[in-house]
């Protein structure tokens, strides 16, 4: 099996001179609903990934930044949902948005392509990170950022005290073998708690939360694989006792593993996390629970959600940005070939 490369055709194709337009009908951008700043963030984080992007997507990057930019408010809260009027519909928050938008701008700040790109975003980070949120989940998003942050600058105290923040608001994990997840129940992206206390380990050089993040990553992983293929958390999500698999399954959980993945193989080694990635590719291409393609090869986009009869066929920006990161881990990893 080949690992694709990564696809940018259908996330240029969901933009415009605003932003990246959240939802789509088949392949077709449905501008009645908007933007939002979870996927200008998203979108950020990949292109930033990217090896030399191509000009159309380094430029797409430009106007992402310039709309987290916009969204931000004076004490680093930010707006989420844009109508196509660019009108705001909702007021500055520290929801998952503000953690995913840190996340995109210390992405940004440590990986952009241009030296003025990378400090713009990290004005943007700086101003975001002086907040906090109540949510574990936006805590983690934020800390993906300061890690990134920390990697260009070992000494910003701004990362490192959020990082702090986020050590103690992912803690938690239970006793319980069955059942060491800090919540009662599995939700969404939930490899992004994992992978949050994995980046704050690593920035505070703090072995507990490291220890914690590959416990809880080794459990999720163990979970969500049936057989020899991924069966993910549904839309729904999914307690202990409860039947699998679940539908509808979304491509966010699949990307939220090959991160996590990812980055505990680079601070730990080990052939299950590789497999990890691995797994999370295949998924997409069709080895899941339907067994269906999740990626449509002709327009380069992903599809909303897995069904337990097929696949919605909407490719929305969430699906395909989760597409995109997905693939580029696998790249990274294990190469072209599976």
């Amino acid at each position: 099996m080949t690992v694709p490369e990564p696809p940018f055709d259908h996330l240029v194709r969901l933009s415009d001179e605003t932003g990246v337009l959240e939802h789509a009908r088949g392949a077709v951008p449905r501008r009645q609903s908007g933007y939002c700043t979870d996927d200008a963030a998203r979108a950020l984080v990949v292109i930033s990934r990217q090896p030399s992007p191509a000009v159309e997507v380094a430029a797409l990057g430009e106007r992402c930044l310039a709309f987290l930019v916009h969204a931000q408010a004076g004490d680093g809260a930010s707006h989420n949902r844009l109508g196509y009027d660019r009108r705001w519909e909702d007021q500055p928050g520290f929801g998952d948005w503000w953690g995913r938008s840190l996340w995109g701008s210390g992405t940004a700040a440590a990986r952009g392509w241009s030296a003025r790109l990378r400090a713009d975003a990290l004005v943007h980070f700086e101003m975001g990170a002086a907040g906090r949120s109540p949510s574990p989940r936006a805590m983690a998003f934020a800390a993906l950022g300061a890690a990134e942050v920390l990697t260009l600058r070992s000494d910003h105290a701004g990362a490192r005290d959020l990082l702090k923040s986020a050590g103690a608001a992912l803690s938690g994990i239970r006793p319980d073998e069955s059942w060491p997840w800090p919540e009662p129940r599995l939700s969404y992206a939930n490899a992004r708690w994992a992978e949050g206390l994995l980046a704050a380990g690593w920035g505070l050089d703090d072995d507990r939360l490291v220890d914690d993040g590959l416990r809880l990553l080794d459990w999720l992983l163990g979970v969500e694989t049936a057989g020899d293929h991924l069966s993910l958390t549904p839309v729904g999500g999914w307690g202990p006792g409860e039947p699998r698999p679940g539908f509808d399954q979304q491509p966010i959980e699949a990307a939220a593993l090959a991160d996590a993945c990812a980055r505990a193989f680079l601070l730990n080694g080990g052939d299950r996390f590789v497999a990890g990635v691995s797994r999370a590719v295949a998924w997409f291409l069709g080895a899941n629970d339907s067994q269906v393609p999740m990626y449509d090869r002709q327009t380069g986009g992903g599809y909303d959600g897995l069904e337990r009869d097929g696949r919605n066929d909407n490719q929305g920006a969430e699906s395909t940005i989760a597409l995109i990161s997905t693939l580029q881990q696998g790249i990274r990893l294990i190469g072209n070939q599976l």
